[in-house]
């Protein structure tokens, strides 16, 4: 065998290889591959400064929008038809915002003498949408672990914050805000008490910049309450996992009720000093109901174990997801409960059930008279197409002003941010859009939009 090969590398080096260097010489092959190799070697440097420059211009150009100068004069839009939505519609209007704040709004009102005036005839305005359910700024490309920080280990993390993580720079934020969404409520994502929420708005230099409530809520996922025979684990095994996971949860606030005790108690004479607990001080504003619950729940037995807990701990409660919340509508009602309904674009989770059943979950909900907001798919992705959720339940049974309301009013009410966002009022912030038609109309485009007074770059990748 090394016989043969040394004989087959002999053929090779005295009859193919002068064989094919005298082709290539006839041919003039050679000749232009020293010159080929020459100019590259000449002009080594000039390649390397024009791929440097390549990859700068192609860096600038990705991060072309940039966050807007605070707004330093009076601006009027006349002469649009505005959108309260808190109130009728105001044809031919004009709407008049100083220092980030609406100041005026009607048909008639008296404009400062430096006042920009824009003109927006024939257009549209609305307040700034709002995704009650969302990870913008949390994740970026979600096959790279390095951008993605939504979520903390272990299973108790009330401690953890999700403004500070929010990333303004992300080129999430441009394509979200280009549909309409200058509000977002970024929710941590976990096991059982995965941290706290925080309402952000799609502008600014830094976490600070762009916080609008901080923290919002807390974000409790509900154990799965359900058998599945289809799973790995034994009946038996999913039972004991479920008990334990509802048992950590009861625990977890028990413990934080005795340390609020205990907090309040030092002031008195006698009682000792007891230690700061970073967790337990971040459960206190819901224990005293100043912020809510915020519960992942979609199935029927989920929400009605979720109700049933947060009667018994005393604190607000807000389902989030509610697949199955029209089932349980009167118990959601009777006990104040609001919903955050998302994805309704999305398929059966469930053989026997109807091809819409979360296309109407909205308007059943609307008609039982319970609290309700529309988010999107809670991916971040796919935020900016969290209009069309609307769109769909509207479609499905939602009266269209309800439908709009759902991702603006309603959504500013559940996250206690209505004093400042969801309508057009004066005194309000002016966090708001321009369109050539009905937003939640896929054909309508977004021509002008102002957070806080800022006036926004559209652009986006």
């Amino acid at each position: 065998m090394k016989k043969t090969i040394n004989n087959y590398q002999l053929i090779i080096n005295n009859y193919v290889r002068p064989r094919r260097m005298r082709l290539w010489r006839k041919l003039g092959i050679m000749k232009n591959l020293r010159g080929l190799f020459s100019l590259l070697i000449t002009h080594y440097s000039l390649i390397i400064v024009y791929c440097s420059l390549l990859i700068v211009h192609c860096s600038l150009y990705a991060s072309d929008p940039v966050p807007a100068a605070k707004q330093n004069h009076p601006i009027a839009l006349m002469g649009g038809t505005i959108h309260p939505v808190s109130g009728p519609e105001i044809s031919n209007g004009t709407i008049l915002f100083e220092n980030g704040k609406i100041t005026g709004i009607g048909t008639t009102i008296a404009l400062p003498a430096n006042a920009e005036k824009i003109d927006v005839a024939g257009k549209h305005v609305y307040p700034g949408l709002i995704n009650a359910n969302s990870t913008v700024g949390l994740t970026e490309i979600s096959a790279v672990r390095a951008t993605n920080d939504f979520a903390e280990t272990g299973t108790i993390n009330p401690n953890v914050r999700s403004e500070i993580a929010v990333n303004p720079e992300s080129e999430l934020i441009p394509t979200t805000r280009a549909n309409g969404v200058i509000i977002a409520h970024v929710l941590p994502q976990g096991h059982l008490i995965a941290g706290r929420s925080s309402a952000i708005m799609l502008d600014g230099w830094t976490q600070e910049d762009v916080i609008l409530k901080a923290p919002a809520g807390l974000v409790v996922y509900w154990p799965r309450m359900t058998i599945t025979r289809l799973a790995r684990q034994p009946e038996e095994d999913q039972k004991k996992e479920r008990d334990r996971q509802l048992k950590e949860l009861r625990d977890a606030f028990g413990d934080a009720r005795a340390y609020m005790n205990a907090k309040k108690a030092e002031a008195a004479k006698g009682i000792p000093y007891h230690a700061a607990d970073m967790r337990w001080e971040a459960m206190m504003p819901v224990l005293e109901r100043k912020i809510p619950v915020f519960v992942y729940a979609a199935e029927i037995q989920q929400i009605e174990a979720a109700v049933r807990w947060a009667k018994d701990e005393n604190v607000r409660l807000v389902i989030v997801g509610g697949r199955d919340s029209w089932r349980a509508a009167d118990l959601l009602k009777a006990n104040g409960v609001a919903v955050i309904v998302g994805p309704t674009l999305d398929e059966p989770t469930r053989r026997w059930e109807a091809y819409d059943d979360a296309f109407a979950v909205a308007a059943k909900l609307y008609a039982a008279g319970v609290t309700f907001a529309i988010s999107g798919e809670g991916e971040a992705m796919g935020e900016r197409n969290t209009p069309y959720h609307a769109a769909m339940a509207a479609a499905y049974g939602l009266p269209k002003e309800e439908a709009l309301k759902a991702v603006t009013l309603y959504a500013a009410k559940i996250l206690d941010v209505d004093a400042n966002v969801g309508s057009l009022a004066v005194g309000k912030d002016a966090s708001l859009i321009v369109t050539n038609g009905d937003p939640l109309e896929i054909t309508t485009n977004v021509q002008l939009e102002f957070i806080q007074g800022k006036k926004i770059d559209l652009r986006s990748r």
